[in-house]
């Protein structure tokens, strides 16, 4: 039987504590996460990071060394699969072949000895809901990719569960199609009001389809947020490195603490607490935050560069340029075609880039210490 407890209040789901081994190898450390009634949340990470172990012991696929997993208010850590309210999805549909796409929907309900015509009814309207009322009869070698995933995804919710777990369901995927999906996907899991968990490394399916995003690295967890947040306001140079592309730069704390020294360029910036005149520090900037200005170098915060390479993207270009005053640090700049073009922008040009302070990350040390 799945866990029940009508008086169980938010969090749904709560992790405590959870450290997975394999042999010598910590893939979770002493992990501690919750996720409300509803809320859609990614775990995203680079491979072997955690992500993926972690949702196998919240199914019960894996078994932790320590800690607790809690789903509506009882605890199902000890529970086999089969008794824990859950419906999974894999990144390689793991469809029955043999059996059609509504057989492979309803299979879960014959399981349950629901009647024929309840189950019926409820295949019918799950491929309604999933947006594939006539696919019914066909097999899966008959789908096309998002098709057979859209399927999956029918089969796991066709039993009602109280959690939706998702893995890297749509890496599989054309680009077109994976765009396409992650909207469908995000739309229903809001529709249902379903908690969710959903692994990925994608940064971009993350930023679009979560409501909080756990970041993981080595077993550990290195940021819990929303997207804004983790995008504007990376805990660490991992998260800020992972999440979005960033320019990494050395520095010092000079003699004026509330200042940042590149060589000969000082930059106004948020010192954090604990950091002193003369400690060495990385800075980290987005490259569609530096602004393009009119204005000297005299400026409070204006450097002069030089653009070496510049890649069209469509909408933007992306300007690898040299800082004047330090010839070996490039920084990437991010500009729109329209502004290229305006400013007549091409390799050699000299331009004034302005560092707002609040734009300006300060992280201790250098990359190589932090890493």
């Amino acid at each position: 039987m799945p866990p029940s407890n009508e008086n169980y209040r938010d969090p749904y789901l709560v992790i405590k504590n959870i450290t997975k081994t394999f042999g010598e190898l910590v893939a979770l450390n002493d992990i501690s996460l919750s996720v409300d009634e509803g809320e859609f949340v990614c775990l995203l990470g680079p491979s072997g990071c955690g992500k993926t172990t972690l949702l196998r012991i919240i199914a019960g696929l894996e078994q932790q060394n320590v800690g607790q997993v809690y789903q509506a208010g009882v605890d199902i850590s000890q529970r086999p699969p089969r008794e824990r309210d859950f419906g999974i999805v894999f990144q390689s549909y793991a469809l029955f072949p043999n059996l059609t796409a509504e057989e492979n929907i309803a299979y879960g309900l014959e399981n349950r000895k629901m009647p024929k015509t309840e189950i019926k009814s409820r295949v019918a309207e799950l491929l309604e809901l999933i947006g594939l009322p006539d696919v019914g009869k066909k097999y899966p070698a008959q789908l096309s990719g998002g098709q057979q995933q859209r399927v999956a995804l029918a089969r796991a919710l066709a039993p009602s569960p109280g959690l939706l777990l998702l893995d890297e369901p749509l890496s599989a995927l054309d680009a077109r199609v994976r765009i396409s999906l992650r909207i469908e996907i995000k739309q229903l899991q809001h529709r249902l009001g379903i908690t969710t968990v959903f692994v990925t490394h994608d940064q971009e399916e993350a930023l679009v389809m979560a409501d909080r995003i756990v970041v993981m690295d080595q077993g550990t967890i290195e940021q819990v947020g929303n997207a804004e947040q983790i995008y504007h306001s990376p805990a660490s140079p991992f998260v800020a490195n992972f999440v979005g592309m960033m320019n990494f730069i050395p520095a010092v704390i000079s003699e004026r603490s509330e200042q940042l020294k590149l060589g000969s360029i000082s930059l106004d910036g948020d010192i954090p607490e604990g950091l002193n005149p003369g400690d060495t520090v990385t800075l980290a900037i987005r490259p569609e935050e530096i602004q393009i200005t009119d204005q000297s170098a005299e400026a409070k915060n204006v450097c002069q560069a030089t653009v070496i390479e510049s890649e069209f993207l469509g909408g933007i270009n992306r300007l690898v340029c040299n800082l004047d005053e330090d010839q070996e640090t490039h920084l990437l700049v991010e500009v729109s075609s329209n502004l290229m073009k305006e400013l007549l922008i091409e390799n050699g040009s000299q331009l004034s880039l302005h560092f707002p302070p609040e734009i300006i990350r300060v992280y201790p040390g250098t990359l190589a210490q932090q890493s």
